[in-house]
């Protein structure tokens, strides 16, 4: 999240169970740069001490708005004028009623009323409290406001409910902090990414496949999702949770992904290829696990659907990027499937090197581009490369 470094952020805290969440809220914002300061409800000191957040952040909590210390400023003003952001987590029905009305009768609400930087909200209640016609009221004010509402997750609540109304994971705050700084650029463009590898069954209990994680394609939906876009992510079978904000459809083999990337393929502005697809196939796979009956095992096998390929043929105004992993001879392959494939550029990968490929959280892309152009960029996290990506298809002027 490089979008964090040297900004002043302010997390709100308020009285719920979830308030424990915010310390490590606040400790993933430092790590990621951030400055941070800390506005408490007299509510959330039920759940958390002050002394906790003051020694972390290394600044004074803001709880009240008279009697504390004396201060030089007007801290409900100063700390709004200054914020780069500010996101409350956990957020109360209470706060966000009173934020959707125009209430400021404490530190935070207050506070709230004079910030003009991006504020996020982040729900956290029992289930039938924030399924309620009210609490959804006031956050569809709150967004009609201007507020970024982080979707609540779902699942076993500590009131022994089951279903929406958990403090979203603080990794998932913290991006969601980091996206409000990001450039809409892509608002108003759908765009289809595949990700993973994909499986081609020998039998119930083996399978032809690559060692692709899907880590790249993932980085991509996400950074394409906070950047606006539309997204459908096409991924394969991989280990990882659907990105926020982006519809996922998951398939197995390379046929279900064709058969996935045609039906989404003609709605879209622009097809990012990133997964790893089989190449080969069983031409027949058994019904029934194969026993070890022999020193040798012979499977006829089969060309997969060339997906990138057929996407090339059928295009029409639509931006077709390609990736191209490769052993050796980068450029020439790169180069190759760039054209025979009718793609708009591909990035090149060379494989074997610890800090980029497969499974490494890093990446060394080199970027040919129809007109012939080359672009070799450092190593860079995935998430960043992925930005750099978008930027790069975003320059060619056909979206």
């Amino acid at each position: 999240m490089t979008q964090l470094k040297g900004k002043e952020i302010v997390l709100g805290i308020t009285g719920g169970i979830a308030a424990y969440k915010s310390v490590e809220v606040l400790r993933l914002l430092q790590k990621a740069g951030a400055d941070v300061r800390v506005v408490m409800t007299r509510n959330a000191e039920w759940f958390v001490g002050r002394m906790t957040f003051e020694a972390i952040s290394g600044h004074p909590v803001f709880i009240e708005m008279f009697g504390e210390q004396s201060d030089p400023h007007m801290r409900h003003i100063f700390w709004a004028e200054t914020a780069d952001a500010v996101v409350i987590a956990p957020a109360t029905a209470d706060i966000i009623g009173k934020l959707a009305n125009g209430i400021a009768d404490d530190a935070l609400s207050t506070f709230m009323m004079a910030v003009t930087a991006p504020k996020l909200i982040c729900p956290s209640m029992n289930t039938h409290m924030y399924e309620s016609p009210a609490v959804q009221r006031n956050l569809q004010t709150l967004q009609d406001d201007g507020y970024i509402i982080v979707a609540p997750g779902a699942g076993e609540l500590a009131c022994g409910t089951v279903g929406a109304g958990r403090l979203p994971e603080p990794e998932q705050i913290v991006e969601s902090v980091g996206n409000s700084f990001l450039s809409k650029d892509y608002k108003g463009r759908r765009i289809v990414v595949t990700a993973g590898p994909t499986r081609e069954p020998i039998d119930p209990v083996r399978f032809v496949s690559n060692p692709s994680s899907g880590k790249m394609g993932y980085a991509v939906a996400r950074a394409a999702a906070s950047r606006g876009a539309e997204v459908v992510l096409v991924a394969g079978p991989t280990a990882f949770p659907d990105p926020p904000g982006v519809r996922v459809v998951r398939v197995g083999t390379a046929s279900e992904m064709a058969q996935a990337v045609f039906n989404e393929m003609d709605a879209a502005q622009a097809v990012i290829k990133v997964a790893a697809v089989s190449d080969y196939r069983p031409v027949e796979a058994a019904t029934q696990k194969m026993k070890k009956n022999s020193d040798e095992l012979v499977v006829k096998m089969e060309k997969t659907e060339d997906i990138l390929e057929s996407l090339g043929q059928r295009k029409k105004n639509q931006v077709l990027v390609g990736f191209a992993a490769e052993t050796e001879d980068l450029e020439k392959n790169a180069v190759d499937k760039l054209k025979r494939k009718n793609l708009d550029l591909i990035v090149g990968n060379l494989i074997g090197a610890p800090d980029a490929g497969f499974e490494s959280d890093t990446n060394r892309m080199k970027i040919f581009f129809r007109d012939g152009s080359v672009e070799d960029l450092p190593l860079m996290d995935k998430d960043e490369a992925a930005h750099v990506l978008l930027d790069r298809i975003g320059a060619l002027n056909i979206l």
